[in-house]
């Protein structure tokens, strides 16, 4: 709650109209109820002809049509609040993801993050839009009409404060309920997005694997447990409902008894004062149940509300950059101090890493399956946030650079590179941040050796390719990602093993490429093959998370055991 409220207290100009609005509609709404009854007790009582009553029905419209006006004011104007609040949530979370997408990656599924942010940021919806507005309304409307009402009928004031209590009771009694409730349809909703997207997204493995039946049965289930923790949130707003309607119309009961007793029996009160509180009870009854109806809707903004904070705290490890800029002139001298990281508690981790990267040198990062080598790329890379330690860049710490120098003088080829739903052209393109010429995107596909394969399709540049390249093969998808590294001319080139699983004259290919790409470049490869190892300037020996030694290849083979007996094996034919 005090979240919501602090963000909605950011957007005091807005708060203020609010209760301007609430405070206009309620003399609207007292000014209704005066004309009203001075008609009624005109024309039944006093005889009056319509032509003496058409000032009163004038007025009376324009009572009927300011209240309506203020109304629909103080409305737009949390509407207005609601859509500010949720743009800056999604701005928010967007900008957690994509800084530090590696992360965010590990933590849950990517349907789940989706729903986080649309579904449960449409939920913080209704306490801006509706429960704010009502909340303000709520206050300052029945306070007005409650002195009205004192000062035409004391009794009937009485009243209402008696009975007028219960409904913040019942109100928190069920609103509290309410929350825990909305909270966990949240996750349910959450967790069923998560699992149909990650079935859509492996539905192939599913198939070939027989396990396509479980997974639909999975899938029901999810859909299931949402259904019913919709259901009973549904039931409490419904049971909310029936307590409040309940107590209101016993008050207003109450209201109309005492009224009834003084005017006929007693007769000590006149008409218009009988019927005034029968027609200003109601309408404070009324605002006091639509805030019990908007507490509903409070209380499950408030469940979304922690649901936000939870995922933030989760995704707030953000890799830090500052505002300095940083020389394109030559590749920067790239200094690890006791870099240390871990994926969480009991999970891998890498320790104490300690290495210093040369201008134009290249390097080669090698050790077992699991050993940490793709972690330590991605740390080189800023793709994820030291939990100890620096990295020095050129003598800088490499937070005092601004993120789009780091990241415009970096090239990144993983294994499997992401290509997006586009054609080959517009894929190639990504590699430059500002336009890229038509020359320039087909002198880079020729230096990454697709000239032969653009040249065999119809389309050319222009054809299409499916979301994740599908469409390509292996080795193609890796040329149009070594394209995108000439397109950008890097200074820093990662490899992670490029040519892993590829056929012989594929691999010649993609190493031509990178050895032309090297030549004015850092480069730090991630090293399965021997050949790769043995060019290396250096080479990074990780073994369960540790540097266990560095060195170029002759120097390792006579010092470092473990890494001869790797070589040894490589050379023996067996693959790592």
């Amino acid at each position: 709650m005090a979240g919501l409220m602090a963000m909605a207290k950011e957007q005091k100009m807005k708060m203020i109209l609010i209760a301007i609005s609430a405070a206009l509609s309620g003399l609207a709404i007292i000014g209704q109820g005066y004309l009203f009854v001075q008609i009624v007790d005109r024309i039944f009582l006093k005889d009056n002809s319509f032509s003496d009553i058409i000032p009163y029905l004038l007025w009376l419209i324009v009572a009927l049509f300011a209240r309506t006006f203020f109304s629909y004011l103080s409305g737009r104007t949390g509407i207005k609040m609601a859509t500010k609040v949720k743009a800056d949530l999604r701005s928010v979370l967007l900008n957690k993801f994509s800084r530090n997408p590696m992360q965010a990656s590990l933590q849950g599924q990517s349907g789940e993050k989706v729903s986080v942010m649309m579904d449960t940021v449409d939920e913080i919806d209704s306490y801006f839009s509706d429960y704010i507005p009502q909340v303000i309304q709520s206050t300052i409307i029945p306070i007005m009409l409650l002195v009205v009402i004192f000062m035409e009928h004391a009794t009937t004031g009485f009243i209402i404060i008696i009975t007028a209590p219960f409904i913040p009771i019942f109100m928190m009694i069920i609103g509290f309920n309410t929350k825990d409730k909305a909270e966990e349809q949240l996750d349910k909703m959450a967790a069923f997005s998560g699992k149909f997207l990650d079935t859509i997204q492996g539905l192939t493995t599913l198939k070939l694997f027989g396990r396509s039946v479980e997974q639909k049965e999975e899938i029901r289930k999810s859909s299931l447990d949402f259904r019913e923790a919709t259901m009973v949130v549904l039931k409490t707003a419904f049971s909310n409902s029936l307590a409040l309607e309940f107590i209101s119309m016993l008050s207003i009961g109450l209201v109309a008894l005492e009224v009834a007793i003084r005017l006929i029996i007693f007769q000590d009160i006149t008409f218009f004062t009988g019927f005034l509180m029968l027609v200003l009870a109601p309408e404070f009854f009324t605002k006091l149940k639509d805030l019990g109806s908007a507490f509903h809707t409070g209380r499950g903004s408030i469940g979304a509300a922690k649901k936000l904070e939870r995922e933030l705290e989760e995704t707030a490890d953000l890799v830090v950059f500052g505002e300095e800029s940083l020389s394109k002139e030559e590749p920067p001298l790239i200094e690890l101090q006791a870099v240390s990281f871990h994926y969480g508690e009991d999970a891998f981790a890498l320790k104490n890493i300690n290495a210093s990267i040369r201008p134009n040198e290249e390097i080669a990062i090698v050790g077992k399956t699991g050993a940490g080598k793709t972690t330590l790329l991605h740390i080189i890379a800023g793709l994820v946030r030291l939990l100890e330690g620096k990295i020095m860049i050129n003598g800088k710490e490499r937070s005092h650079f601004s993120e789009k120098d780091w990241f415009g003088q970096l090239s990144y080829i993983s294994q499997d590179p992401y290509l997006f739903s586009g054609t080959i052209a517009e894929n190639i393109a990504i590699g430059r941040h500002a336009d890229a010429s038509r020359m320039e995107i087909e002198q880079a596909a020729e230096k990454a050796g697709l000239t032969e394969l653009v040249g065999s399709l119809e389309q050319g540049f222009d054809t299409p390719i499916g979301e994740a390249g599908r469409g390509l093969s292996g080795g193609e998808k890796q040329r149009v990602a070594i394209a995108r590294a000439f397109l950008k001319r890097p200074s820093i080139i990662l490899f992670d093993e490029p040519t892993t699983g590829l056929d012989l004259q594929t691999e010649r290919i993609l190493q031509t490429s990178i050895k032309e790409l090297s030549k004015n470049s850092t480069v730090i490869t991630v090293a399965h093959r021997l050949h790769t190892i043995q060019n290396a300037d250096q080479i990074l020996f990780l073994e369960n998370g540790e540097l266990l030694s560095t060195g170029t290849h002759d120097e390792l083979l006579e010092s470092v055991l473990a890494y001869r007996e790797m070589v040894t094996v490589q050379r023996g034919g067996t693959v790592q």
